[in-house]
């Protein structure tokens, strides 16, 4: 995955500047138009609440919605470029996707950390077609598949699920966990607490269908690689002393979470400065979905004569 990104995005650019250079002044405004689309997709994430400690490892019932709405402008016969705002959710749960049977899991296990996440995303994204259409809107190619890549800006807001044993916490409820600092984050020594709002780079590839004269159907599958390792709102070492976490919050959370009577792992009693989570990895989404896009006639003027 790490060398899959930006070779993707290499091969995009270099498409696209090719593209571009050999078809502008041959692709005439009356041939440019736009469109708005609706996306509903499944989303996913990849990060320390997971089966395996990797960006491919994914749990598929944790999977939940997605909804966009976006807008596209076809710019040459290749080039495209969008932008569009989405709604979706993500979420892990380590007693659902840790096995306290293998060797490695089984610490994520007694970890029993949960959350969900809320994310707004705003992108704008350039779209590289591999087939070329150098007609008009009407006579565009049935079946085009395509690539794309570009930026984003998110802002996410990680919740916990209250259980057992919690202290001056109702159980049932979802707490937003950055404000409490589950790892120390604001109190000295332990570095700033991380920002709800995010940068992200969505790159991936989807194929277009044409239904008929004004609308198309799409699938089409994009990553979303962070700069953040705190989705999950784990990506570090545990507080070296549980009184160190000011709030009953984040000594639940940040300590008093953990499952206890798994052998071979640690428990409430020597788990201060272990390691919490994946520190060399940051934290992935996936969008996975349809997109039905409606195609706006262009406007044609009709020549003056004199």
């Amino acid at each position: 995955m790490k060398k899959l990104f930006p070779l993707t995005l290499a091969l995009i650019l270099a498409f696209a500047l090719v593209a571009t250079e050999a078809s502008a002044q041959r692709f005439t405004k009356r041939k440019m138009y736009n469109s708005v689309g609706v996306t509903l997709n499944a989303m996913n994430y990849f990060g320390d609440v997971v089966p395996k400690t990797n960006i491919a490892s994914l749990r598929l019932g944790a999977t939940r919605p997605n909804i966009g709405f976006s807008f596209t402008r076809r710019f040459a016969p290749r080039i495209s470029g969008r932008v569009g705002l989405s709604y979706g959710r993500v979420t892990g749960d380590d007693a659902k996707a840790a096995d306290d049977k293998d060797s490695e899991a089984k610490f994520r296990y007694t970890r029993n950390m949960n959350f969900r996440n809320d994310i707004f995303e705003a992108s704008a994204v350039g779209i590289f077609d591999l087939l070329e259409n150098r007609n008009n809107y009407i006579r565009r190619p049935d079946f085009v598949p395509y690539v794309f890549g570009g930026v984003a800006v998110f802002h996410h807001n990680p919740k916990g699920l209250v259980g057992d044993n919690s202290q001056g916490l109702a159980k049932g409820d979802y707490v937003a966990l950055q404000p409490l600092g589950t790892e120390g984050q604001g109190e000295a020594g332990y570095g700033s607490p991380y920002k709800r709002t995010q940068i992200a780079i969505p790159f991936g590839a989807g194929i277009r269908y044409k239904l008929d004269r004004h609308f198309d159907l799409g699938f089409e599958i994009g990553w979303r690689k962070t700069f953040t390792d705190y989705i999950d709102d784990v990506g570090g070492n545990y507080v070296n002393n549980k009184n160190d976490l000011k709030t009953p919050g984040g000594k639940y959370f940040g300590y008093e979470i953990t499952r206890e009577g798994v052998p071979g792992t640690f428990t409430e009693a020597n788990q201060f400065g272990e390691v919490r989570g994946n520190n060399n990895e940051k934290d992935w989404y996936i969008v996975t979905g349809l997109t039905l896009n409606y195609i706006l006639s262009p406007r044609v003027k009709s020549p003056k004569f004199r």
